[in-house]
């Protein structure tokens, strides 16, 4: 054996340098045994010593090297002479390779079961040993194994079991229930598999004339894989029409469906919609994970005063309150996130939606059917009649939708919809635009939240950076005054946040509750006189300041407001 070993238990170590007690060690020993766990792992779970100590232990008395990896660019190729599934179970990973060893990050190096089997998959290249912790090892692996090269695999492979002519139908195999349907159907899992595991809420296949670009949307920005198999496109988009009951004849069309599915413990609800482009059909799947449960108020980064007043116009018994904010924005996230709070069993709660995104006990969910003529405003319609208390319409999106909607909040209705504009004063605006009567608006609405969705920093690897001086200028400018930069930190990029030094995003948004001033000028339909009272109102912050306040917090970066600042900039 190349690779050190410990001379003596590691218990028995532990407690003849003083680290734990007999005692401690006894209660570990029988956690061990009760829940199957190794040593070590018991001993931090109960708290007698810190996953730290126990690592700089077995550092020192192996005498091999205690490695950070997180900020460490790791080498996929390297990792996989590991199988995944060999790695997960002994917490182990390839670090560097030269012709004569090989060099292994693992939590636990004492683990003579695991060197065994690692030595003999590794062979005739020695061992040599490193000491990461299990936390960082468990991130590379969810950004190491990947399903980029399983994917470009099965392409491949579909390619090569028909390359005997030119002229095959690939997307006759979406039907087939042999080997070559078998191929698509392995390729899509792996292709939603890699999805779920990198957090992505969309997958595009877009063909082009030599080659298949996949792209998957992770914190909202895309990333892509280009397969050279271009053939294989029709059969995905072939298989996904099946899986979402679309017409598989029709390609000259866009059509729209959605199918459930589980993957990797995960409960997602998949929206598809086809369209056709100069190579064949370009596919966008949204991907709504269901398991992950709806947001509350607080959860999509509202600040604590925001919720107050927000939940204080929820509980009106009528009026309008509109979400505003352009696609993808999480309008939807913060209606859904209302509902949950108003949802009881004294309250009738009707919504109108397309989609219907999430399933909620005791509402009366209505899905929008444009092609038999079921739209917002005839569903709206019939809703009245069905003696609601509360009612959600997906989209304000017409004037006669608008009206309804309107005239439902002024006789005894809370309603609550979603409106496209850049901001809270110009969505108030828009209902007039529509043809709505300005007494009408002034009646019925209530407030209006605008939101976006910014980056927020990598906690793990996110630092502190004086800010650049022209970035510095133009805070600054936003901030009308002299700016503080002590809490501002820049992305860096480490293993948890695949490099990016971003993961996830937050909502920043700005709260308008019209008064008597923006009323009086609703209803006089002044447009000038209502953006003058509704910036002059104290509870008015352009969204902007609240993501500058996120920035200041070390949340998101100063990359992120400038970036939404500029396209406010151009949106007004």
């Amino acid at each position: 054996m190349s690779q050190p070993r410990l001379k003596t238990r590691l218990g028995d170590l532990l407690v003849a340098e003083g680290i734990i007690t007999e005692a401690q060690l006894q209660q570990a020993l029988a956690s061990q045994h009760r829940l199957g766990r190794k040593l070590g792992r018991a001993l931090v779970e109960l708290g007698y010593l810190s996953e730290q100590q126990l690592l700089s232990f077995l550092s020192h008395q192996l005498k091999i090297p205690y490695l950070d990896i997180a900020e460490r660019r790791l080498d996929p190729s390297l990792a996989k002479l590991i199988p995944e599934v060999l790695a997960r179970r002994y917490r182990a990973l390839v670090l560097e390779v030269d012709e004569d060893s090989v060099l292994i990050g693992m939590s636990d190096p004492a683990d003579l079961q695991a060197l065994d089997a690692l030595e003999e998959r590794l062979a005739p290249r020695e061992l040599r040993l490193a000491v990461v912790e299990e936390a960082q090892l468990l991130n590379a692996f969810d950004g190491l194994y990947r399903r980029t090269q399983e994917i470009a695999s099965f392409a491949s492979q579909l390619e090569e079991e028909h390359q005997q002519t030119a002229d095959f139908d690939f997307g006759t195999l979406a039907r087939e229930d042999g080997e070559g349907g078998a191929t698509v159907a392995r390729l899509l899992q792996s292709l939603f598999e890699d999805a779920v595991q990198m957090r992505a809420s969309d997958i595009h296949i877009e063909p082009e004339q030599h080659q298949l670009r996949i792209r998957q949307r992770i914190d909202g920005v895309l990333q892509e894989n280009v397969l050279k198999e271009a053939r294989v496109a029709s059969a995905l988009v072939l298989r996904l029409k099946l899986m979402a009951e679309l017409d598989i004849s029709e390609r000259r069309l866009p059509q729209d469906g959605r199918f459930h599915m589980q993957i990797r413990g995960h409960s997602i609800d998949v929206r598809v919609s086809t369209m056709p482009v100069q190579y064949g059909e370009a596919v966008v799947m949204r991907l709504l994970d269901q398991s992950a449960g709806l947001l509350t108020l607080e959860q999509t980064g509202m600040p604590a005063d925001l919720v107050a007043h927000f939940r204080r116009n929820l509980k009106r018994p009528h009026g309008m309150v509109l979400v505003t904010g352009p696609t993808g924005s999480g309008k939807t996230t913060t209606l859904y996130g209302a509902l949950a709070e108003l949802n009881e069993a004294s309250k009738k709660i009707i919504t109108v939606e397309d989609p219907v995104e999430y399933r909620l006990p005791r509402i009366n969910q209505v899905q929008v059917n444009q092609k038999i003529g079921l739209n917002f405003s005839q569903v709206l319609r019939t809703t009245l009649r069905h003696d609601p208390d509360i009612l959600m319409v997906g989209e304000m999106r017409d004037e006669e939708t608008v009206e309804i909607g309107l005239r439902g909040a002024i006789t005894g209705h809370l309603v609550l919809s979603t409106l496209h504009t850049n901001d809270a004063v110009t969505c108030a605006l828009r209902l007039i635009d529509m043809g709505a009567q300005g007494y009408l608006v002034a009646s019925a609405l209530r407030a209006v939240i605008a939101q976006r969705l910014v980056r927020r920093l990598c906690s793990k690897c996110a630092r502190p950076q004086p800010l650049d001086p022209k970035d510095k200028l133009l805070l600054e400018q936003l901030n009308q005054g002299p700016l503080d930069e002590t809490g501002f930190k820049a992305p860096h990029g480490c293993q948890a946040c695949n490099h990016t030094g971003y993961r996830g995003r937050i909502g920043v948004f700005e709260l308008l509750e019209l008064d008597g001033a923006m009323n009086e000028a609703m209803r006089s339909q002044d447009p000038q006189a209502f953006t003058l009272a509704a910036h002059r109102h104290p509870l008015y912050r352009p969204l902007v300041q609240m993501a500058l306040d996120y920035a200041r917090q070390g949340v998101t970066s100063a990359e992120e407001v400038l970036k939404l600042w500029d396209s406010a900039e151009v949106e007004a």
